[in-house]
């Protein structure tokens, strides 16, 4: 077994033992060494987006004081879910390596595909103000585009 996975494994266990979330653990590595590692945390902090791999790339980040993670590589015993996949590309991190698919967690009633929610609505709101931000960030002098 993948020495990375087996501790992204156990995360997952300790998780679940101490009833923080589901079965889910997160390891990011670095050249070669952990930089992070962490479970999903969502019933213990009581919030929906604490997936084990939003937690460790916030860990990762704090660590290397930067959002851009580009020169890691993370190991998830699951296939990150739509919000973590996003969370991984805007972290920039160009390699996961998981273990169960979409299809094990539907098994363990863990559902990605209700995140496509088709009862939510959604509706564009004052989009002359808001296009003013997006001039003023054009011009704002000290931005950090990520």
């Amino acid at each position: 077994m993948n020495e990375f996975m087996k501790i992204a494994l156990e995360e997952a266990r300790k998780g679940m033992k101490k009833r923080h979330g589901g079965p889910f653990g997160a390891v990011i590595v670095k050249d070669g060494k952990i930089l992070a590692k962490s479970h999903n945390t969502v019933v213990k902090d009581r919030d929906a987006t604490c997936h084990a791999e939003i937690n460790v790339i916030k860990q990762a980040s704090k660590k290397l004081k930067s959002f851009d993670l580009s020169s890691c590589v993370i190991y998830t015993t699951g296939k990150p879910c739509k919000m973590c996949e996003g969370a991984i590309n805007w972290a920039k991190i160009k390699k996961v390596y998981y273990g169960n698919t979409y299809k094990e967690a539907l098994i363990m009633c863990f559902n990605d595909e209700t995140c496509n929610n088709e009862k939510l609505e959604m509706q564009r709101l004052d989009s002359s103000e808001t296009a003013k931000l997006v001039e003023e960030w054009q011009d704002f002098p000290r931005k950090v585009t990520y």
